[in-house]
């Protein structure tokens, strides 16, 4: 380095002096450089490790704030553009979580079309739904057997809206097809998912299209659907090989069942046991009881840390068969391997299980003291839980023991719902506590602000019980407070009443009734007009009821900016998912049961037709509803609906 900067100096100096000779450069002695000339300072060169870095850090600074001018150069035609990617948790913030918010209220509420509105309302207002609003809504349709609804709205939110869906979305329109009986269209749906969507099928995805197939009797496309998941590189799934495995069993081919059964062996270490609690269910179809408990001990011989799903399902099985000692001994172990966070062996499920069994057997105290029975560290009952215990006091007369399950709720930090008070205002009715009725309705309705939401199922329930009583005041006042509580009337809530009135005399609150029915879009069924048109030609008044009915309908006032979170929405409680619906538990490992097609609904048009073209994307008729919306009745169905048992699949967190 010493040699290099002397030459650099010599060279500089040789315009003023004359280049000495070659050999004085390698001479052991340098001539002497003048005093006053000295080396100039170092332009790339730097005095330590610590300033390089630092000058390399200044630059990327620059870069990043003024980028390369050919680095903004665009050379040739652009790249083409990416698929869109839908949205992530992040995007429910501000206005569209609380439009998320309203919506998951609505759907909890039952509303299930106030909901739908609420949704595609937003998709043209500033405040755009996220995919994980969308994919409530839809999924609640699903859940209502609604499934025409369900295809509608993934067609007018991802197709026509231009919002990209998740493959959750696409799980959605899949299990719809499917329990619509509709395999060919939900087959047609994966295909394109494959062709479009940025993302791969989930496991999910695969249970329903073969639970599908085989419910159609397909289970050869079953069998070569499952081929086609592992060799897209997907891990061995439980539930989708005991699809398989079941259809199998049905048709009587045993042989088949096992190779498959040995193939998940092989393929998966640790895998589902609902897969032995099919072949336990057909051993005891064909009376083999000793091959179907040989199946189970062979189960509990591979010593799994069984889930609460998978021993929830074996608990139902053994109970049905009569294998109480087994079953309680399950529950036994299902109580001692219970040690959160490192292994949760309990879950609220397992007790309404339990809970179910002991009411079958009529042990109702017993019922209530495995309700109360804890491990060691405590299992967090859900407000379902106790609706379950609750439900099944009140029907067999045990008010007192209900009403204090209910007083415990707010002990243990549960909010009651409005299943829990129609299941209290249910039995005080039967009882004649009319006064206990309306405290229990005013203690629900002026409760605090983020308190359970109303249904018109609810409502009706007052309305009958107090008309039944005599109490018409009271049931008006209720009625008064249906536009508080954002709930539409039914046309059985305008029947209870009015019939009510009619009988009582009040002919002018009767006939302001059904002015209301009228202007709010509602067609009175036949056989009601007539028998009210009939009541006040009697009292000398046919013409004016005549005209009430005929009233037009009035236009619905218009919507408020999403950008402002509405008066009775959540302000600070995010409602990705709701655990207070009622659901009903199933022996395979709750996965939903596909059937014929289902009836269509009213304004849906004719049967659905499955798309032919292969290349073109799925299309789905509708009809014009009287709310102006494509594909959608002026009614709910209620359903019972159950999804995978572990697999929240519509939360917005989930694959």
């Amino acid at each position: 380095m010493a040699l290099y900067r002397h030459l650099l100096l010599r060279r500089r100096l040789s315009h003023l002096h004359p280049p000495p000779a070659a050999a004085a450069i390698f001479s052991s002695s340098s001539p002497p450089c003048p005093a006053a000339l000295h080396a100039p300072p170092r332009h790339l060169a730097f005095s330590s490790a610590e300033e390089a870095a630092a000058d390399r850090r200044r630059r990327k600074r620059r870069l990043r704030i003024e980028p390369p001018f050919h680095a903004l150069r665009r050379d040739g035609p652009p790249a083409p553009r990416d698929p869109r990617l839908p949205d992530t948790t992040s995007a429910l913030v501000g206005p569209r979580l609380s439009l998320h918010n309203r919506v998951q209220s609505l759907i909890r509420s039952g509303d299930l079309d106030g909901a739908s509105l609420a949704a595609r309302a937003a998709v043209s207002s500033r405040v755009r739904p996220t995919v994980f609003t969308c994919n409530a809504v839809a999924a609640a349709m699903a859940r209502a057997a609604r499934h025409d609804d369900a295809a509608a709205l993934f067609e007018f939110f991802f197709r026509r809206s231009g919002i990209a869906p998740n493959v959750v979305s696409y799980n959605t329109l899949i299990l719809a097809h499917c329990e619509a009986g509709r395999v060919d269209a939900a087959l047609h749906v994966y295909r394109d998912m494959l062709a479009s969507a940025p993302f791969s099928p989930s496991a999910v995805t695969y249970r329903h299209l073969t639970k599908g197939l085989v419910a159609a009797g397909r289970t050869r496309d079953a069998l070569d659907l499952l081929r086609e998941m592992l060799s897209r590189g997907q891990g061995a799934d439980s539930l989708v090989y005991n699809n398989l495995i079941a259809g199998y069993i049905g048709h009587d081919n045993w042989d088949k069942a096992f190779e498959l059964f040995n193939e998940l062996t092989e393929r998966c270490l640790v895998y589902d046991g609902v897969v032995h609690t099919t072949f336990m269910e057909g051993y005891w179809k064909q009376g083999k009881d000793k091959e179907a408990m040989n199946n189970y001990q062979s189960l509990l011989d591979k010593k799994f840390k069984m889930t609460p799903a998978t021993c929830n399902v074996l608990l139902e099985t053994l109970f049905k068969h009569g294998k109480h000692k087994e079953a309680n001994n399950l529950w036994e172990t299902m109580i001692d391997n219970h040690s959160p966070p490192s292994f949760i062996g309990v879950n609220a499920e397992s007790y309404n299980v339990m809970v179910n069994q002991c009411f079958k057997e009529g042990k109702f105290q017993e019922a209530i003291q495995v309700f109360h029975r804890q491990p060691r560290k405590n299992v967090q009952m859900d407000v379902g839980c106790f609706n379950n215990i609750i439900g099944k006091l009140c029907e067999n007369g045990m008010l007192a023991e209900a009403e204090k399950l209910f007083q415990e709720m707010e002990t243990k930090s549960v909010l009651p719902d409005v299943y829990t008070y129609t299941y209290l205002v249910d039995s005080c009715f039967k009882e004649g506590r009319v006064d206990d009725t309306m405290q229990y309705f005013y203690k629900m309705a002026d409760g605090r602000e983020h308190g359970p939401k109303f249904n018109i199922g609810f409502f009706n329930r007052m309305f009958q019980g107090l008309t039944e009583a005599g109490r018409i005041d009271d049931a008006l006042k209720v009625y008064k407070r249906m536009p508080d509580k954002e709930i539409k009337q039914s046309t059985a809530t305008f029947e209870i009443l009015v019939k009510a009135l009619c009988k009582e005399g009040d002919l002018d609150q009767a006939r302001d009734l059904v002015s209301d029915m009228a202007r709010g879009g509602l067609v009175a069924p036949q056989e009601f007009r007539e028998s009210v048109v009939e009541i006040f030609k009697n009292a000398d008044r046919q013409e004016e009821i005549q005209k009430a009915f005929e009233e037009k309908p009035v236009p619905l006032p218009p919507q408020p900016r999403m950008d402002n979170r509405p008066p009775s929405s959540p302000q600070h409680i995010p409602a990705f998912a709701s655990n207070q619906t009622q659901t009903r538990y199933t022996p395979n490992q709750g996965q939903p049961r596909y059937g014929p097609p289902q009836q269509l609904h009213p304004g849906l048009g004719g049967p659905y037709e499955v798309p032919t073209p292969p290349q073109s994307r799925v299309e789905y008729p509708t009809q014009s509803s009287p709310q102006g919306l494509p594909g959608f009745a002026p009614y709910q169905t209620q359903t019972s609906y159950t999804s995978y048992q572990g697999q929240p699949e519509y939360a917005p967190w989930t694959q």
